[in-house]
């Protein structure tokens, strides 16, 4: 038999449970699988994507919204940040310090336009996110207001991410992907960018951001 022949018998196989005639999508898929992997406070979930992310090599911090903006513009001074890549969207007072007068920070609006070479220029993005999954302490970005496009993620060196703990945080993938529209571009990300395919030593910022720090939001929920 050749190659193509044992794939089609294999089809075959699949399919002899369903009957001719039938569509696609007709037979019922049966998903009584695990949504969650034990029972957790909102606190205990908050913390496992703390202790998650922060095992990704993630830099976590927390903050209420009185103080995000001055934690915002520590962060970018101590990464001696020079510029800032912002989306459409993003809350404005959450930049309101690091954009300050006499900052030296240079503020840089996500165009469409913008080349790849014109994104490693600049030096850091500050985003929010869709969802945040404890249990694989994974960031989920949809291109949704204050999130961007997923080349502004990819490109700089240094990625901040705000999470909003009150309404962002979901405890497995199942939860998550309920509240994921699947036709919108989705950026998962589960800390800084790193492989270890040569010599199994670890490298960090080879296909995105060296790194990334997290802030926790708490307090009342931001608007989006």
């Amino acid at each position: 038999m050749s190659s193509r022949d044992v794939v089609l018998a294999r089809v075959r196989r699949a399919l002899a449970d369903v009957p001719r005639g039938t569509e696609r999508d007709d037979p019922a898929v049966v998903r009584d699988y695990r949504r969650v992997h034990g029972s957790r406070t909102t606190a205990e979930t908050v913390e496992l994507l703390a202790e998650n992310l922060a095992d990704y090599r993630a830099l976590v911090h927390r903050s209420d919204a009185a103080g995000l903006p001055a934690l915002i513009g520590r962060l970018l001074v101590a990464r001696g940040a020079r510029s800032v890549v912002v989306p459409a969207g993003l809350e404005p007072s959450w930049l309101g310090v690091a954009l300050s007068a006499g900052s030296g920070i240079t503020r840089v609006e996500d165009r469409g336009s913008m080349t790849a070479a014109e994104l490693d220029a600049v030096d850091s993005v500050v985003t929010g996110c869709a969802v945040a999954i404890a249990e694989t302490g994974t960031l989920v970005l949809d291109a949704g207001p204050g999130q961007g496009r997923r080349r502004i993620t990819l490109v700089p060196d240094h990625h901040i991410c705000v999470v909003r703990v009150a309404g962002q945080v979901v405890g497995s993938v199942p939860q998550a992907l309920a509240r994921l529209a699947p036709e919108r571009p989705l950026t998962w990300v589960s800390g800084p960018s790193a492989t270890s395919d040569i010599e199994l030593s670890r490298v960090e910022g080879v296909h995105g951001p060296r790194t990334l720090e997290v802030i926790l939001l708490t307090g009342p929920e931001e608007p989006d």
